[in-house]
């Protein structure tokens, strides 16, 4: 079949109209991004309340606070975990299939969000250690979302509205991350209702009461609610058609799952599927015929070489620069006086002014910008929001970085925070969003889910990079001013330096993207071309 005609069966999906299996489809892989988002970032809610019930020092002027090296493992360990899931999950979505292994995932997130809540130690180490093994396995499920809910949702999707559908999938992060702070907000005022207490200042022993070490395992367990309440409709969604025709070669089954997802007849002749290459027959066409190649063949580096440069490296950089902020920016606002000195506070007032201060950047920045993206990506298309993202973090940063001493000045904290606000919009109204549509949609069938992982994994590269070098990075350069326990680094100003020039080196490097808006997932992984020999 020439390039310019049609697949009939890939067409019908193609063309079909929006239909409410596409919404439901949105929110079971939704709120898996939900659970996910809210997992991942819990914990940086939760860090300095650890701190305070396991490392506080008798006779100490400070409140206890993690460990450099702890603090690094507790905030990075699951970010091990997710880079591990992404790469097997998405080899595995490719190899058995996207629903086979897609219930599997979320049992995971269900079971290690209740073990993070209940570790268990008779020292704070044990605890540590304990925290740390479930979150790298709640990590690893969470892993496996990425790839799978991606390519679930690219293959169910009709061209017209793929991205904003792939795009509203991942906008439930937001929500995840907005509940975060919610979940903490509720339990953090419940139990400083319930156990009122001093502050540090004036009394070190009883600012930390002993139930504070029941609200960060509350607040970790809830994760485990809505993967659980979606649990049941995952495992109930057909195999995409898409891989079942392409890659499984089971016309039978790809016609009944085209069916029930298109809710129109079409019938296992129209998806006919030879035993030697894959064969889909349009009623008034040839049969088109394409040679598989592997991930690591020339023909592969030859399409899809330099996409797979340009999705690996600008994942790998907006998450450098996303991570780092998002992680800890309690540091940030304490920094600017946002949130008041730690002494001042008794150890649940703390965890409620870094909750309260995280919620409403997601609510003012993170959520918009998600939202922004799923109305908008079908009509403006992916490259130029990823570019245009970029280049307005980079932008911002520098906003925040040039006159740092002005925005850190009594009575200016309000617009340091508007310019950190937007830098979260256009990350979410940019590439964080495009970086995870884009790869679902510009590989072939049979490597689309590990091609995903594979950009997802050098993502969370950047995470790791990002969330265990600002721990260092933002320290004062003055080792008076250093937190306990951590070396002098560069100071927020030059690491908010840092973070403008890896947002303008993927300004740069969006340039080796392609642009998926309107076209079919065969015409961007180019299945509907023979391979060279």
């Amino acid at each position: 079949m020439a390039g310019g005609e049609q697949i009939h069966v890939l067409s019908a999906l193609d063309s079909a109209k929006t239909q409410w299996y596409h919404f439901t489809a949105i929110v079971i892989a939704g709120m898996g991004f939900f659970t996910d988002a809210y997992d991942l970032f819990c914990i940086s809610l939760v860090t300095k309340l650890i701190g305070r019930v396991y490392y506080t020092v008798e006779g100490s002027t400070k409140p206890g606070s993690l460990p450099p090296d702890v603090s690094a493992a507790v905030n990075g360990v699951a970010f091990v975990g997710t880079l591990t899931g992404q790469l097997f999950f998405g080899w595995l979505g490719d190899k058995v299939g996207r629903k086979s292994v897609y219930g599997m995932t979320l049992l995971l997130m269900i079971i290690c969000s209740i073990a993070s809540g209940l570790s268990f130690g008779h020292t704070p180490t044990s605890v540590m250690a304990t925290l740390c093994f479930f979150r790298f396995w709640l990590g690893f499920g969470i892993g496996g979302d990425y790839p799978l809910s991606a390519t679930i949702m690219s293959e169910y999707a009709n061209k017209r509205t793929r991205g904003a559908f792939i795009a509203a999938v991942f906008a439930m992060q937001g929500f995840g991350i907005l509940a975060g702070g919610a979940v903490a907000i509720g339990v953090t005022a419940a139990f400083r209702t319930r156990f009122p207490a001093p502050t540090f200042a004036a009394n070190p022993a009883a600012s930390t009461p002993p139930e504070a070490d029941y609200v960060w395992r509350i607040i970790l367990m809830f994760g485990a609610l809505p993967a659980a309440l979606t649990f049941y409709w995952r495992m109930r969604m057909p195999e995409t058609a898409r891989y079942t025709a392409i890659v499984a070669r089971n016309a039978e089954r790809a016609a009944a799952d085209m069916s029930k997802v298109l809710q129109v007849k079409i019938t296992a002749d129209q998806a006919e599927i030879t035993d030697t290459t894959t064969t889909i027959i349009s009623p008034n066409a040839k049969p088109f015929t394409t040679k598989p190649f592997g991930l690591f063949s020339g023909e592969f580096a030859r399409r899809h070489g330099f996409h797979l440069l340009g999705t690996t490296s600008t994942w790998l950089l907006l998450d450098i620069a996303y991570y780092s902020q998002n992680l800890f920016q309690k540091d940030i606002f304490s920094a600017i006086g946002w949130i008041p000195e730690a002494k001042t506070m008794s150890a649940l007032d703390e965890l409620y002014h870094i909750a309260r201060a995280q919620t409403l950047i997601a609510l003012f920045g993170t959520v918009p910008g998600y939202w922004f993206t799923v109305a908008f990506i079908d009509v403006v298309g992916r490259f130029k929001i990823q570019a245009a993202g970029f280049f307005m973090m980079t932008g911002f940063m520098l906003a925040l970085a040039v006159p740092y001493d002005h925005w850190t000045a009594k009575g200016n904290q309000i617009g340091f925070v508007v310019l950190y606000a937007l830098t979260f919009f256009f990350a979410n109204f940019g590439p964080n969003a495009t970086t995870f549509i884009v790869p679902a949609e510009i590989y072939p069938a049979r490597l689309r889910a590990t091609c995903h992982g594979i950009s997802a994994a050098s993502g969370k590269v950047g995470a790791i990079i990002g969330s265990f070098g600002f721990l260092y990075l933002a320290q004062s350069p003055d080792p008076a001013k250093a937190a306990h326990g951590y070396p002098p680094g560069i100071g927020v100003r030059n690491s908010l330096f840092a973070l403008a020039g890896c947002s303008l080196l993927g300004f740069l490097l969006t340039f080796l993207v392609p642009e998926p808006k309107g076209k079919s997932l065969e015409e961007m992984s180019r299945e509907n071309e023979t391979a060279q020999p």
